[in-house]
């Protein structure tokens, strides 16, 4: 199926549903502004469908046994697998990512499944005979309910995929709200997901913006939602859905460090440093934003990581030898040119100027990598996201002043290290206050079998997505306590 033959339709009990609201949304490609799509987006009442259809669908569901309910999965993952190309094709044209960036995200929402897939397991309790005289005691783990997942536009394929195998795996119906920026992936998953033969209202769809939003976080029948995005957003997300009762987990912004010591491999250190900033036009929660060179690293490094970013071939995802494609769209490139003029101000210097200052009218989503040094601490840019391909250079002097810099960050989603040296390897993983830490590697994303973490601004929530963290969070602790007694007595 191609981009052309996609529609943004809700998918609600087995159907394919057009949006009530009353405006159009247009889903654009960010490499050529072309239109994609154009679609009405879902409104409370469309919500309130799918939940509704969701609802009806859950007491069947969580009767049908767990070896049973994994085995849609297992023909969804050979339906993702069969369709890899198709899936890469339409992430690329509506995100604008290259090809290679959007398979390599396939492949990791394909390890989710793959992981959900041991539920039969993971989703066991525990017991213990004899608590008290002839009294056995035993945890049971049951599901929710009617489950949703708000995703954002930066990995279409992959971040739906963090959720909802887990979700419908223990037992949950599932309710997708995709980015509408990009939800014709979104809207291709479900479609192949359909032709495993997984009963009506198990998993629904809505596609819009705000309504849709606010419509799951104050359904009374959801009972739980998941949301990857802004800390900004997280917030409200976090707020409205824990004040309406709901269990909520919220991944959130970034600023993430990483530290380059004098004793590491400075060419390949900068070969991935490169990579982890400017890979996916910097549009990743995973993304490098401030390297810190500690010592003598810092004129070595800078030179080869100014060398290897002025070198990307930027262009349309879609064409051949591309390494990084567009941001999403002109305004998220507007601004990030102004936030690259706001670390200017003051001692801020550039080292790489992406700005291309092109001249024609049309609107443009590109921007080449960025490398800028010497921002002020109190510059604005010291603590925001970009979620743009920009690097900010700082130096340290030893160690601990690069672990202080890097600590004062409001967010704690990812830090790394390279270095040769282990002390300072361990001391590293000890002392920053990071979810995910990297030794050695520039992005330090889990595997789908480790909780996806976040500390700090990056995260709301108690349960992080992914692996073992996932099955808590889709399931709710019955303990039950027996006594089967062939004399009744009040003595145990």
């Amino acid at each position: 199926m191609s981009v052309g033959q996609l529609e943004p339709l809700n998918f609600v009990s087995g159907k394919w549903t057009p949006g009530r609201a009353t405006e159009t949304l247009e889903v654009f490609n960010p490499a050529t502004m072309s239109v994609l799509a154009q679609f009405t987006g879902a409104i409370e009442q469309d919500v309130d469908e799918a939940v509704k259809a969701a609802t009806k669908a859950f007491p069947d569901w969580r009767r049908t046994p767990p070896q049973s309910r994994i085995q849609f999965l297992f023909r969804f993952k050979t339906l993702l697998e069969a369709h890899a190309s198709e899936i890469a094709q339409i992430t690329t044209q509506e995100n604008g990512k290259t090809l290679a960036e959007a398979r390599a995200e396939l492949q990791r929402g394909i390890e989710n499944i793959e992981v959900a897939c041991g539920v039969p397991v993971m989703m066991q309790g525990y017991n213990l005979e004899d608590v008290a005289s002839g009294i056995d005691e035993m945890m049971i783990r049951q599901p929710l309910g009617v489950t949703a997942a708000i995703t954002p536009f930066n990995f279409p394929a992959m971040i739906p995929l963090w959720f909802l195998p887990y979700a419908i795996a223990c037992g949950n119906t599932f309710i997708l709200k995709p980015s509408e920026r990009v939800p014709l992936t979104a809207r291709f998953l479900i479609s192949l997901l359909q032709e495993t033969g997984i009963p009506e209202g198990v998993v629904g769809m809505v596609v819009g913006g705000k309504p849709a939003v606010d419509a799951l976080l104050h359904h009374p029948d959801v009972r739980a939602v998941s949301f990857v995005g802004s800390t900004p957003v997280a917030r409200y997300v976090f707020a409205e859905g824990s004040a309406n009762g709901k269990r909520v987990q919220c991944q959130g912004g970034a600023k993430n460090h990483v530290v380059v010591m004098p004793d590491a491999d400075i060419d390949m250190s900068a070969r991935i440093v490169s990579d982890s900033a400017f890979g996916c036009a910097g549009q990743r929660c995973l993304a490098v934003s401030v390297a810190i060179t500690v010592g003598e690293a810092a004129k070595p490094f800078t030179d080869k990581i100014s060398e290897l970013a002025s070198s990307l071939k930027v262009g349309n995802g879609l064409d051949a030898g591309v390494q990084m494609g567009p941001v999403i769209s002109p305004a998220s490139r507007e601004r990030i040119e102004s936030l690259i003029h706001t670390g200017l101000e003051g001692s801020g210097k550039l080292v790489l100027d992406g700005r291309r200052n092109e001249s024609s009218s049309e609107p443009s989503s590109f921007l080449d990598p960025t490398i800028l040094s010497d921002i002020e601490s109190s510059s604005k840019l010291t603590d925001t996201e970009i979620f743009g391909p920009v690097l900010s250079m700082k130096s340290a002097s030893d160690l601990d002043e690069a672990i202080a810099i890097l600590s004062k960050s409001r967010f704690g989603n990812a830090a790394s290290i390279f270095t040769s040296n282990g002390n300072y390897a361990r001391k590293f993983r000890y002392e920053v206050a990071a979810g995910n830490i990297g030794v050695n590697i520039g992005v330090a994303a889990p595997m789908a079998y480790f909780p996806f973490s976040g500390w700090k601004d990056s995260f709301l929530g108690v349960q992080h997505g992914q692996g073992h963290d996932a099955i808590d969070f889709y399931t709710d602790k019955k303990v039950v306590i027996e006594r089967w007694p062939k004399e009744w007595s009040r003595k145990f």
